[in-house]
């Protein structure tokens, strides 16, 4: 049994008919049936259960592809006759996803845009310890997260760490995407190399300035250099400098501290861009949203379900940091922001929102009818006055029983703590391991030029 200090089951919605155009997707044989709806995850997570749910439903005909490259000549991803509709494109990605941020998010939505229907295979912790080193999040956690990212339609757990086409055969995948970069297993053989063989291997761009390994190095840091407005940093252990900076710096692109510069072409590409409809109930919440996780995924569901439509007011670094001090928040202001907009949940963001909600947030942006907080106490503002005075005067504040409370940033930066002599050794791993994976997607990238 995983235990992580919440509840025995996370809520996550798994979508299987993501198209919101609903095109019509040919079935071939015998496909599990499509439905949408609510998909419990529980945290002791079993072959059994998954075998009862559609969540990891294989086809039940194996051979599906082959027996559809018999009807057509075509590859399956071409647009057939003009007397048969195309196929839907499916498209597989795979990964570890911990401590889900918008690098992951970004390249799911890359992925997506390259087809119709996207497949996440989310590999375990077992697989990730003996290729890459421990994870931060567990793996109940990580599968949760990747289902509630918007551009995600199935997602499949445990999936191999070295891609299999049979694995992508069995979910009927054309392709398969992956950033620009080379991953390795532990023996050091390409993570993607039959699947690039066989010619269904698709790039998508990386997202630069952020890995799960520069997030750590944050929270071992303890600096504010990531904030976006410069603060003096406090004195810093030499050795860890040595070990996450200096060091990083020379032996690995990945894990030196970089900064994020956020475009509104990326803001624009997150965003749903859609207004309440006349007669929708609004629901407002606010809050840091810092490392996202599934505790923030499971208040935004519930804070969704209050209503229509679900506002999200983001604090800006100073205002969080005056707040709760130290190097926090340890994602910048407008991380955390595309971080919030990649969830299925949520509809708009309003960019450093005020921490006490005012008339301005409650009527200004759209009409709020509820404004909703957490079950954990919120701290005063800077003039020690409650920061939801507002909004309870007007007899429109609700609170929300969130059952996964007990998951924080604050106690993932107590799992990084605990456990900081392993991530140390990992980080220097993946310095390492990363160094050889550059020099190999610089070998590789010589010879394609021949």
């Amino acid at each position: 049994m995983v235990s992580c200090g919440f509840p025995t089951t996370i809520s996550t919605t798994t979508i299987f008919s993501a198209n919101k155009d609903n095109k019509t997707k040919e079935d071939c044989g015998q496909r599990p049936q499509k439905t949408t709806g609510e998909v419990d995850i529980p945290l002791n997570l079993n072959s059994e259960w998954l075998k009862r749910t559609n969540l990891t439903n294989k086809p039940s005909t194996p051979s599906c592809r082959a027996a559809k490259s018999k009807q057509v000549s075509q590859r399956p991803f071409e647009i057939m006759s003009s007397n048969r509709k195309r196929k839907p494109i499916r498209v597989w990605v795979d990964g570890c996803f911990d401590m889900m941020h918008y690098g992951h998010a970004n390249a799911l939505r890359q992925a997506k845009a390259m087809g119709d229907f996207l497949v996440a295979g989310v590999h375990s912790d077992a697989e990730i310890e003996k290729n890459k080193g421990p994870t931060v999040m567990k793996e109940e956690e990580r599968y949760a997260a990747v289902a509630a990212c918007k551009w995600v339609d199935l997602v499949v757990p445990d999936a191999p760490y070295i891609t299999s086409l049979d694995v992508m055969d069995q979910y009927d995948c054309d392709f398969c995407v992956h950033g620009d970069d080379i991953t390795t297993a532990a023996d050091g053989t390409d993570c993607y190399q039959a699947v690039k063989d066989a010619g269904r291997y698709r790039e998508c761009k990386r997202t630069q300035g952020v890995s799960t390994t520069e997030l750590v190095g944050r929270m071992l840091l303890m600096t504010r250099d990531h904030h976006h407005r410069r603060s003096s940093i406090s004195s810093i252990n030499n050795e860890d400098l040595s070990t996450f900076s200096s060091s990083a710096s020379k032996q690995s692109p990945e894990t030196k501290i970089s900064h994020f510069l956020p475009t509104s072409r990326r803001i624009v590409q997150f965003s749903e861009g859609r207004e309440p409809n006349p007669g929708d109930k609004v629901i407002y919440v606010d809050g840091t949203f810092d490392l996202f996780h599934v505790g923030h995924i499971e208040f935004l569901k519930r804070a969704k379900d209050l209503g229509d439509y679900l506002l999200v007011g983001v604090h800006d670094d100073q205002t969080v940091n005056a707040i709760k001090g130290v190097n926090y928040p340890l994602m910048n202001l407008h991380e955390r922001v595309l971080s919030v907009l990649a969830c299925r949940y949520v509809d708009e963001v309003i960019i450093g929102a005020p921490y006490s909600v005012d008339e301005n947030v409650l009527s200004k942006v759209y009409k709020v009818d509820i404004v909703a907080h957490g079950n954990t106490p919120s701290l005063p503002d800077i003039n020690d006055e409650d920061p939801y005075k507002v909004p309870k005067e007007k007899g429109i504040y609700k609170e929300i029983i969130n059952p996964a409370a007990d998951l924080t940033t604050d106690s993932i930066i107590e799992r990084i703590i605990e456990h900081r002599k392993r991530y140390e050794e990992r980080q220097l791993r993946k310095n390492k391991k990363a160094q050889l994976e550059a020099e190999a997607e610089k070998l590789e990238k010589e010879a394609s030029k021949r």
